[in-house]
């Protein structure tokens, strides 16, 4: 049963890193600039949204790192 749960973990965070990465802007936008992104650059807050998004992005790969180590070890 834990092991169900571990897996439906490592699916999720899976797709939301998937997500995540394609939000961040390149060197020649990503999608952020897609969905309004753009349009925040000249304004102030968008350095506080950038950093909110690699914050986010650093946890969700963490929690997927730490899954995909406890499956590792549970399915030995």
């Amino acid at each position: 049963m834990l092991t169900i749960l571990y897996v439906v973990i490592e699916i999720i965070t899976a797709a939301g890193l998937v997500f995540l990465i394609l939000m961040h802007s390149g060197k020649g936008g990503g999608l952020s600039d897609m969905f309004g992104g753009s349009v925040g650059a000249a304004a102030q807050g968008s350095t506080v949204v950038e950093r909110n998004l690699d914050r986010i992005t650093v946890t969700v790969a963490i929690i997927f790192a730490l899954t995909s180590l406890t499956l590792d070890l549970r399915l030995q």
